[in-house]
Order: structure tokens, then sequence, then C-alpha cells
């Protein structure tokens, strides 16, 4: 990982724990019984999901068109959840492109649900309406295309998430439990992690100063960039911790997933 591509702890949030930066997984959806079609859910199924999920219906033959894709112990994910989670991170200002597949969003999608389970299992403080509408703020500055939209005015904010399919109250509620998962992965990993002098020292000399040499750039002193590296290194340390855990979650529990022609548990 290069230090000129990091920049501030928010980034490292967003780098860290991409796979979060997601919709709310709505939860408690569980299946009564098993699809007629395999793959399909129908509306006794859903039990008013469709209206919830916006999944388009047939009424002709009364059917929601809305494919099972997983289900991760008891709680499943649904196409209208991918299709959710693309828009979302259209929002986004610090997106990758390469995790914007469609097997990307669902795998972060199966990950985020695993993560919502045990974070709900520890009691946490609430993020607060100041927080939440600091954060917002700053988003509605970072974002490239709000500058089009003058999302610094209530009506430019509610068009340009409206072009992206959200009213401000549901980009609000997922905004906040972004927050809050950001923050369950901060107090269960980050804040145990210690980065020593000599593990800044090496990162320095062996992977900092062979870049700088490479674009022939004088590199600065150690000393004014010491905090960047410690950034750099937690982010390593938090991101295999995470994705060791999350490893266990999946082989401890139930995960699922549907494919195409499949009958649905």
């Amino acid at each position: 990982m290069s230090l000129m591509a990091q920049t501030t702890t928010g980034r490292w949030l967003m780098g860290a724990a991409a796979f979060v930066a997601m919709p709310v997984l709505m939860q408690g959806r569980l299946l009564a019984g098993q699809a007629p079609v395999a793959g399909a859910v129908t509306p006794q199924q859903t039990s008013g999901v469709a209206a919830t999920q916006g999944a388009s219906v047939n009424p002709q033959a009364g059917v929601v068109l809305d494919r099972l894709i997983a289900v991760v112990n008891g709680d499943v994910i649904l196409e209208s959840d991918v299709d959710e989670e693309r828009r979302f991170e259209e929002v986004q200002p610090y997106r990758s492109i390469a995790d914007s597949t469609r097997e990307k969003i669902i795998e972060r999608l199966v990950d985020r649900a695993l993560i919502l389970q045990q974070a709900a299992l520890q009691a946490e403080d609430a993020v607060s309406d100041q927080d939440l509408e600091a954060q917002l703020a700053t988003l509605r500055k970072d974002i490239p295309a709000c500058k089009q939209y003058h999302c610094e005015t209530d009506e430019g904010w509610k068009k340009y998430l409206g072009d992206h399919g959200f009213t401000v109250e549901e980009f609000s509620g997922r905004w906040r439990q972004r927050m809050v998962l950001l923050r369950f992965i901060t107090v269960r990993f980050r804040n145990g992690v210690r980065i020593t002098d000599a593990e800044i020292k090496t990162y320095y000399e062996k992977t900092m100063l062979p870049e700088y040499a490479r674009r022939s750039v004088t590199p600065p002193p150690l000393e004014t960039v010491q905090k960047r590296i410690e950034e750099v290194l937690l982010q390593q340390e938090v991101t295999a911790l995470l994705q060791d855990w999350l490893k266990s979650l999946r082989a401890q529990g139930s995960v699922r997933m549907i494919t195409p022609g499949e009958v649905a548990p």
C-alpha cells in the first residue's frame, strides 16, 4: 500500500471498512416456506417486504420480481439490496470502481449482515443527531457532483439524493447505520492495535524511501510523516484482523448463497 494514497483518518475508515459503507440491511426478513419459483419471492412470502424494498410487481402474475440472493443466519439479501447498495455507493465520494462489481457488492452485503448481527449483541452508545448532521454536512461538501446540484442548500441536497433513488430521511438513516458499524469496528479492533516506533521506521526505510527513490523525489523527514505512516500500518492491521474475524463468523454461522434456478430454503 503506497503511503501517498493515504490521506486522513476519514479516508482510512473508508478504506478499512468500505464494505460496511452501505444502506441498512432490513433484518428479520425470513421467508415462510419454500418459493414455488426458484430464486423468486412471492407476495405471500414477503409479507409486505415488496413495499419497503421498492420491488416491482407484475399485476397479471402477482409475483414480486425480487430474487433471493443469500441467507445469512436467517437474514435475507435480495436483488433489490444489491441495486440499493450500488446506488448508495454512487453517492460516496471515495468509492472504488474495482469494488463495484456485482460479486463484490454481494460479498460486502453478506459481511455487513454478519457485522450487524454481532453489533446487535453489544450495547453501544447511539449516534447522536448532532454527529450525524456534522458528517452529512461534510459529505455534502466532499461529493464532487454536489457542486452542480448546490447541495449546500436543502433543496439541492434533496434533488441530488432523489436522482439516486433516496429520500433525505432514507439516506440519513443509512448513513447513521454506517456510523454505528464503523464505530463498532473501531472499538473492537482499532483501539487494541498499537504501532511501535520500530514498525514505523521499518516502513519508512523499506517501503517509503524506495518509492520516493523510484520517482526521483526527495523524501520528507521521518518525523514529518510519522503519523501518516502510523495510519497506514493501523489500516493494514485492522483490515487483517477484520477479515480473519469475518472468516470465523462465516465458518461458525450459516451463510447460504442462492444460485439462479435454485429453490429457496
